[in-house]
């Protein structure tokens, strides 16, 4: 189908002679909506990448791969045990223990929830990143009965305190008193602020000294549960798992996966909803290829009927309008590709430089929580997008490729 005469043919239609001009507009109308679809396409699905790239960072800098703890709340006693365990597994990077309560922190009238864990600031470095996400203070003021607090920067705010202020951590666990049953408190000494950049952490997160935690909680010398970082975090399902396996004794296993599913499962979800409302762009550009060769296929009725004449098969025929459609597909295609990845690779200075030239501010840190439009190329997102837009380029050749082919010479040739 595809012999050098058909080419050769085909590659003469795509350009303009005399009366088809129009034409030979359509088609480079066709091309250029191929472009900018594959273009926007590549763009989207990059910055999404990134942005799915950098929330996952700010999260996993405070949640562990996976954690280990005990199915019946009672904490682990044996923990320095199963610490030096899962430290020998090959597929641990780190392991940390800790002591974590749903509690309040109370500042006079102010009064907000948080969730309190108690860490080893040593220890703690092997799993999470809090050193790196201070702005006031250390992690090491944690120190043993020194009854010390780290907060998330807005709960600060909100509570009104900085470092050296007080608070009173109030949780859920009860103590018998002479006035009747109270809530165990303790008040606490602020030693420093952290910003992850998410809410959930910033707003609603709060760090101690480990054995001051188990002290405010009489857990003894039990701790709620050990922290793990592994070789691979896409495996930790599986990882997390066969380490517990391996242990003596029953845990609970809850891997990042879990934990964020639901955030996660909608950033997915969003993305495959953006490829497929973009893909129609796409589509519709490829789809004006069949108007294209339409026109092209009735301009050219005289030359079909000639070359059937000459003994030009109809396959023959069909093969000249599709390489015609495809040529315009596999520019457009080409051409969408390169401009895309270099647009995808240089967002964020483009972005800069629009708000800059405009002066407005696309993304507001407290609603997106970045500040910077990131960009993350996939090659195997280019390669599936210039994939499916000249499939779909080559698909929509076909119908008016066949209608060429069935043109009847005599029917064609009786008003010349």
């Amino acid at each position: 189908m595809f012999h050098p005469i058909a080419i050769y043919i085909g590659l003469r239609y795509t350009r303009a002679k005399r009366r088809n001009h129009f034409i030979s507009f359509i088609s480079g109308t066709s091309m250029v909506g191929i472009t900018l679809g594959i273009v926007a396409l590549i763009v989207v699905l990059s910055v999404m990448n990134g942005f799915h790239k950098e929330i996952q960072a700010r999260i996993l800098s405070m949640a562990s791969h996976a954690t280990l703890a005990d199915p019946y709340g009672g904490g682990i006693k044996d923990w320095r045990e199963v610490l030096e365990r899962v430290r020998a597994h090959p597929d641990v990077v780190g392991a940390a223990p800790f002591v974590e309560v749903q509690g309040m922190l109370v500042n006079g009238s102010q009064v907000s929830g948080a969730l309190i864990r108690g860490i080893i600031p040593t220890e703690e470095d092997q799993v999470a990143e809090l050193r790196r996400d201070m702005v006031a203070g250390s992690v090491d003021d944690l120190v043993d009965g020194e009854f010390r607090i780290i907060l998330g920067q807005d709960l600060a705010n909100f509570l009104g305190v900085m470092p050296g202020d007080k608070v009173t951590v109030v949780t859920p666990q009860v103590s018998a008193t002479p006035v009747g049953i109270m809530p165990r408190l303790k008040r606490f000494t602020v030693s420093g602020v952290f910003s992850v950049g998410m809410a959930d952490y910033d707003r609603n997160a709060a760090f101690m000294q480990m054995d001051d935690a188990a002290k405010l909680l009489s857990l003894g010398d039990a701790v709620s549960g050990v922290r793990l970082k592994l070789t691979d975090m896409w495996l930790a399902p599986q990882l997390s798992r066969d380490i517990a396996y391996e242990l003596d004794g029953v845990y609970r296993v809850l891997d990042w996966t879990q934990v964020h599913s639901n955030f996660f499962s909608a950033l997915a979800m969003e993305k495959r909803m953006m490829s497929i409302i973009l893909f129609l762009i796409v589509a519709v550009a490829a789809f004006n290829i069949v108007s294209t060769l339409v026109m092209v296929v009735t301009d050219k009725q005289a030359d079909i009927a000639v070359l059937r004449t000459l003994g030009a098969s109809p396959a023959r025929i069909m093969g000249i309008f599709m390489v015609q459609g495809t040529a315009i597909g596999l520019v457009g295609t080409l051409i969408g590709m390169v401009a895309g990845v270099i647009l995808a690779l240089n967002v964020e200075s483009v972005v800069a430089g629009i708000e800059g030239l405009f002066g407005v501010h696309f993304l507001d840190p407290t609603i997106y929580y970045i500040s910077a439009l990131p960009s993350d190329v996939h090659l195997k997102d280019v390669l599936f997008v210039g994939g499916a837009a000249f499939v779909m380029s080559v698909l929509a050749t076909i119908y008016p490729a066949w209608r060429a082919a069935a043109t009847q010479p005599a029917e064609a040739l009786r008003y010349e």
